[in-house]
């Protein structure tokens, strides 16, 4: 049973950011603290199995970034995520999982009430605080997507930019958190084991994903997440 929940949250984690360009990390995050030893191994693993993700759509995309709009920002994140991760390694479970569990809530609340009212313009300044706020929640709980986000939609000129930009952040920034986690011994057998089991999963959800992109409705999609969200966040609170 536990297999089954963590193949399914793996397609749905995939799919999530297949169509939304974000939201792996905070779809999976609400099953992989519940399934390995520790906190620090969880983010690892979601990191790995999100680079997936990124590294597929970035390969179709690449022409479409502007890096001049994406190293202040991936910058930016590089340097924070790793303080956030070395507090990682020093924090315990329980208070990372209510920390979590607070800013699920928060995010889904954020979301479903403000996301379409707030608008970023592509400024030195926001780069700076979106990569500072996406480094720490990235480096605490593996989910740097919104702040990222906001900025992405307001930098791109489509949605293929946006989709190219966010993607190369994620990949990049992913591949740098794991190699910072690996410095504290979060990425373990176990943690690799996980992969590979997850890895099929992935690339699943991240095709299923590709193929209804044009056929759903993204803000119903993302409004689901939210909510999903919210319940998740209440439950690792209580579950802490």
């Amino acid at each position: 049973m536990t297999t089954l929940i963590y193949i399914l949250s793996c397609v749905g984690a995939a799919f999530v950011q297949r169509v939304s360009g974000f939201g792996f990390g905070i779809f999976i995050m609400t099953v992989l603290p519940f399934l390995l030893p520790s906190y620090g191994e969880a983010t690892t693993l979601s990191g790995l199995l999100a680079m997936v993700t990124s590294c597929v759509i970035v390969v179709r995309h690449w022409r479409h970034i502007m890096w001049r709009r994406l190293l202040p920002i991936l910058v930016t994140f590089l340097i924070v995520s790793f303080v956030a991760v070395c507090f990682v390694s020093t924090a315990g479970d329980a208070l990372l999982k209510r920390l979590l569990g607070g800013i699920l809530i928060a995010a889904s609340l954020w979301f479903l009430l403000f996301n379409e009212k707030v608008q970023l313009h592509p400024s030195l300044p926001v780069q700076l605080s979106m990569g500072t706020l996406s480094g720490v929640m990235g480096g605490l709980f593996g989910m740097q997507g919104p702040p990222a986000v906001l900025y992405f939609l307001a930098a791109s000129a489509d949605k293929h930019s946006y989709m190219a930009m966010a993607q190369a952040y994620f990949l990049f920034g992913n591949l740098s958190m794991t190699l910072f986690r690996a410095q504290h011994g979060f990425l373990t057998v176990r943690v690799g084991e996980m992969w590979l089991y997850g890895l099929a999963a992935v690339l699943a959800g991240t095709w299923i994903g590709s193929m209804v992109f044009r056929r759903i409705s993204a803000p119903l999609l993302r409004r689901i997440v939210y909510l999903y969200m919210a319940v998740s966040g209440i439950a690792a609170i209580v579950s802490a």
